[in-house]
């Protein structure tokens, strides 16, 4: 179902599994200019789903935008064939059976872009686009910030504490993601000169303040 997260932005939370662990997953959903949708982190496409959508507005984008986050995606093309469809770096390797429209870096497509800056996290192994959308301050991950300490299902609590996930982006793992911690630190940066306040995590709860301190915390050690 979608919940409006704040003027123009709207995000879908489902239950999802990685490796047997629940983690949950959530799409966000934003509204362009001209009245167009901007999907990102496409959740499985039901009826329900759908209507809801199609509700809001035109689908114009769709983004997939980590080598993690791509399974509901060929429903979307299906049932969007005009949108486009834009994946992260890698992505068109790992699927050759979906026809990306385009796989993005660091410049935004003439569809989103004026509306919503964004950065190619290269240094991360998922190949990850993070998302900045000015309007609503709001900066939009998905996996650079894993926050399972909060999950409903003690499993995944347990997982958490096992990882030393105790907030957004905290863990022994986490340092395992990164390639190169320069570029790492290089992009982080970037991340923080945009002026957000909240944050959409596709995985666990999502950040209503002091965003820039969240991420600056989870990468303190960079």
């Amino acid at each position: 179902m979608l919940v409006k997260w704040a003027e123009g932005v709207w995000t879908d939370t489902r239950e999802a599994k990685f490796f047997g662990v629940e983690t949950g997953t959530r799409m966000t959903v934003v509204a362009l200019r001209d009245g167009g949708l901007f999907v990102h982190s496409p959740v499985p496409l039901d009826e329900a789903t759908r209507r809801e959508v199609d509700g809001l507005g035109e689908v114009r984008a769709v983004v997939a935008p980590s080598i993690f986050h791509h399974l509901s995606v060929g429903a979307w093309m299906a049932a969007y064939p005009k949108a486009v469809f834009a994946a992260c770096p890698g992505l068109e390797w790992k699927r050759t059976d979906l026809s990306f429209s385009c796989v993005l870096g660091d410049e935004p497509h003439p569809i989103w872009r004026g509306e919503l800056e964004q950065v190619y996290f290269s240094a991360r192994r998922e190949n990850e686009l993070d998302f900045f959308h000015a309007p609503t301050k709001t900066l939009i991950v998905t996996d650079a910030l894993l926050n399972l300490s909060t999950h409903p299902r003690a499993s995944t609590r347990l997982v958490a504490g096992l990882m030393g996930n105790r907030a957004p982006g905290v863990g022994w793992a986490e340092p395992l993601m990164i390639r190169d911690r320069r570029l790492a630190r290089r992009q982080v940066d970037r991340i923080l000169s945009w002026d957000f306040e909240q944050i959409i995590l596709a995985h666990g709860d999502t950040v209503s303040e002091r965003g820039p301190a969240v991420v600056e915390h989870a990468y303190k050690w960079l």
